[in-house]
């Protein structure tokens, strides 16, 4: 296969030799770039030479590498970022991740290893280092069944409510009035408000907020 192409976003000189060095050992990957920050890295990005993989420090000057990675999943969705970090909090795991990388590492990682995952990255996995795997373990709910097609239960109530009375509570969640609400399903302002009225009653609320916080929280709009 072609050698993957690596760019590196670092800005530690001594790291990002670091990493040339020992990365140019490999017979599978090939380092075509490394800028001490984010922003000159993408200011080198060629369409006619791009990486194939981008490892991205998080605190980089002018554009961070989380900014710096919404902005290549955005641009060039094609390249895969893998966040090279100091950092391990929860925080930093979450907001890389969701922002489009596909791995996360510590930079105490062996070189044997990093190259095991850019090779694995390149194909299509995911990498979360060692060092977060509570971490990334908890961003996922436990089940609360062991059955197979009931795991997450969804919390669900059943108020009686009728389908006119549904009518009205989805207006109301909107934060529409009573004579908005009458105007809408064309009803007095009266009969409106004893929807309404109702509504809180077969809900157990004090007031139309409650009964919309409810609603959302119980699935029912």
């Amino acid at each position: 296969m072609d050698r993957i192409k690596v760019s590196v976003a670092e800005d530690c000189l001594l790291t990002r030799i670091s990493l040339k060095h020992a990365l140019s050992y490999s017979k599978n990957i090939k380092i075509i770039d490394d800028s001490p920050s984010a922003l000159e890295l993408i200011k080198n990005l060629k369409k006619e030479n791009l990486p194939d993989i981008i490892l991205m420090d998080l605190d980089l000057k002018g554009m961070n590498g989380i900014e710096a990675t919404c902005y290549l999943k955005e641009k060039f969705p094609k390249i895969k970022v893998i966040i090279l970090t100091a950092h391990s909090g929860k925080d930093f795991f979450n907001a890389s991740i969701s922002s489009g990388a596909r791995g996360f590492l510590s930079k105490n990682i062996e070189q044997k290893e990093l190259e095991h995952v850019i090779e694995a990255v390149y194909f299509g996995a995911f990498w979360f280092d060692s060092s977060v795997e509570i971490l990334h373990r908890e961003n996922f709910p436990k089940p609360k069944s062991n059955d197979l097609w009931h795991l997450y239960t969804k919390e669900t109530a059943d108020f009686a409510l009728t389908a006119r009375e549904m009518q009205v509570l989805k207006l109301l969640a909107q934060g529409k009035s009573n004579s908005e609400i009458a105007k809408e399903i064309i009803v007095s302002a009266n009969t409106a408000k004893a929807h309404v009225g109702n509504i809180l009653n077969k809900m157990h609320v004090a007031d139309r907020t409650q009964a919309a916080v409810k609603a959302v929280k119980t699935h029912m709009i």
